[in-house]
């Protein structure tokens, strides 16, 4: 008998020889029904493998990140097998799964339009409803590269040639189709049931420019219709939600050719900029933290104490000065070293929190820039703490803390991630060690639920990084939580301790925002545009019905300014009716209407962003409701 550990921590046994999928079925039919993958151990298989030894196995369903990878990849299958019915003599690449879905690349003689894609997606349909098995073969080598060599498919034939030579070769059968593939796959084509394909692009071949230009389709598929028909309505969400396009709509900032990746803000993006700058640095007076300011410009020996010259060098921008290398900063970690290092500090100055809203700018390729999301110059809202190794778990929980305060003002949910050593890294296992095991414990005493990225940490250090979830489920990486032992130790650190010695501090680089543009760029698509009011760029805009009560409209524009409130006035000769919809479409939280019964009583007609037309009010109780939303930030 075999003896199997679920994941439960429950142990059944087994006859040798049983599949993943047979003991799913024991376990209950109606997970049976949903399963797609096996985990067996730490490796993924197919729910038809065999176990003769003890294991440890957990079923893989949709829910899981590893059932949707095989899930989809498995679509992509299909996706091939359908273009290869349709289009005989096509060559195919490679398919892989990506985040909510898949692609697949083609060489072929005919040019795919939109309407293939149509007929594509229909004949996916049909080898779904065929239900064909999913058959793994493995293969040598040799016998691999004759296969597909008879069936022309030259880019296979590479694939496998840049193999190691003692890699397993597998295929993957579905009726008249075969695909070289590493797997897992689902069972049978009748395990996917709602797909749809979504898009056309080309793609060089490896994704080098030297290679031919291929044909790739992508596509998405759900276990239901209806999460299907969610997600399409969640993508359309975000075409009207799209920064880039309600940036110019509503007059906040600019790409312009001139500066590919560097963005203009315009005066209503500026108001944004502003508060949120503002808010930042009244939390951080809160919270304890002094705010530095650093050069943009310093010289190479810096950047080649920090590493930054030998780690990052190739994202970074360098001039001459004085017939000596210059850089501008990419990170703004090295100045606030200089700052520490500028004057002595006793063990009673730690932990010392330092905070900078500091202009950064980093190469970034022309293909990745997009909007305000990744641009090549942007304000890092950074802090460093310094402070002592037994300090380390505190100040991580205050950070913490302190970045769960910023998002709940915003309504965002977020999930965290632990990012462990990467294979470029500086200082010793030790160090990593230690500084990974701190982050963890901080985690762990909060009680916060985090996922392990192995091997995805910055070269100084491990990093614990915040996900936001917007208002229609897409994920952003804004805060961040770096703990670092190496650059105290680069630039030589010393605070005096008790015992009258110098020693070194340890160090947290931390972000809240991340970059003040692309947590804008955030903002616009979570609330579509529609700030809440302490943001809003214009937050009441008064709407006079004709030019008699143009000048009781203006007087209520200065009592307003005077009160700090953010507040225009149309005075163009318009119908009511266009002055309320254009201001709508401009997302103005409030709209006041007057006409000739609000100028004889002294009132104003509200109407409301989210509620339409409140009637008439007494304005002096209007303002007074709304200073106060605006101080309570609502």
């Amino acid at each position: 008998m075999v003896n199997i550990t679920l994941k439960d921590g429950s142990v059944k046994q087994y006859e040798p020889g049983i599949t993943v999928m047979q003991i799913a079925e024991d376990i209950s039919k109606g997970l049976a029904r949903v399963a797609l993958v096996g985990k067996v151990n730490s490796e993924v298989v197919d729910l038809a493998k065999q176990v003769n030894e003890d294991v440890t196995l957990e079923i893989l369903t949709f829910d899981s990140p590893k059932g949707q990878n095989a899930y989809r990849h498995t679509t992509s299958h299909i996706l091939a097998q359908a273009v290869l019915r349709l289009f005989p003599g096509t060559k195919l690449a490679i398919g892989p799964a990506i985040e909510q879905g898949y692609y697949y690349d083609f060489d072929s003689k005919h040019t795919f339009t939109p309407e293939d894609m149509l007929k594509i997606e229909e004949e996916m349909k049909k080898i779904i409803k065929e239900d064909l098995p999913l058959v793994r073969k493995e293969l040598s080598r040799e016998d691999a590269i004759k296969m597909f060599k008879e069936k022309g498919e030259a880019y296979k034939v590479e694939l496998i040639n840049d193999l190691p030579e003692d890699a397993q070769i597998s295929t993957y059968i579905q009726g008249d189709f075969t695909d070289l593939c590493a797997g897992p796959h689902v069972s049978s084509t009748g395990k996917i049931k709602a797909v749809k394909l979504m898009s056309l692009a080309g793609a060089y071949w490896r994704g080098s420019e030297k290679n031919k230009m291929l044909q790739r389709i992508y596509g998405t598929c759900f276990p239901k219709k209806s999460d299907l028909e969610a997600y399409l309505f969640r993508l359309e969400e975000a075409k009207k939600r799209d920064h880039r396009k309600l940036g110019q709509e509503l007059k906040l900032f600019t790409v312009m050719d001139e500066g590919p990746g560097f963005p203009f803000f315009y005066p209503k993006g500026v108001v944004i900029i502003n508060e949120l700058e503002n808010y930042w640095r009244q939390i951080h007076r809160e919270w304890n933290y002094q705010e530095i300011k650093t050069p943009v410009i310093l010289n190479r020996q810096l950047w080649e104490r920090s590493g930054h010259w030998d780690h990052y060098r190739e994202n970074m921008y360098t001039t001459i000065i004085d017939e000596e290398d210059f850089a501008i900063k990419p990170m703004n970690c090295p100045g606030a070293m200089l700052v520490y290092n500028s004057e002595l500090h006793s063990y009673r100055d730690l932990p010392l929190r330092t905070a900078e809203l500091g202009l950064v700018h980093r190469h970034e390729l022309s293909g990745a820039l997009h909007g305000l999301m990744r641009v090549r110059s942007f304000t890092q809202d950074d802090a460093h703490i310094f402070m002592l190794p037994s300090q380390i778990t505190e100040e991580i929980k205050g950070v913490i803390d302190l970045v769960d305060t910023i998002y709940k003002l915003f309504g965002f949910e977020y999930h965290v991630e632990l990012s462990t050593k990467p294979e470029k890294a500086m200082g010793s296992d030790e160090d990593w060690e230690m500084a990974t095991n701190s982050l963890e414990k901080a985690l762990q005493e909060k009680g916060i639920d985090y996922k392990i990225n192995a091997g995805d940490g910055a070269f100084y250090g491990p990093k614990i990084d915040f996900h936001l979830m917007d208002s229609i489920g897409r994920t952003w990486q804004c805060g961040t939580i770096q703990l670092d032992f190496q650059l105290p130790e680069r630039f030589e650190l010393t605070y005096v301790g008790e015992d009258g010695q110098k020693h070194r501090p340890v160090m947290i680089h931390r972000v809240a925002f991340g970059s003040m543009e692309r947590f804008i760029g955030i903002l616009t698509e979570h609330f579509a545009g529609a700030f809440p009011t302490w943001i809003a760029p214009v937050q009441v805009k008064i709407l006079p019905i004709t030019e008699r009560q143009i000048e009781y409209a203006k007087q209520l524009v200065q009592d307003l300014f005077r009160a700090g409130i953010r507040v225009e006035i149309d005075k163009r000769s318009e119908k009511i009716g266009y002055k309320i919809r254009e201001a709508q479409l401009e997302k103005i939280p409030y709209m006041l209407v007057v006409g000739d019964k609000e100028l004889e009583n002294r009132t104003v007609a509200l109407r409301k962003r989210d509620e339409g037309d409140k009637g008439a009010v007494d304005y002096q109780e209007f303002k007074e409701e709304l200073l106060k939303e605006i101080e309570n930030k609502l």
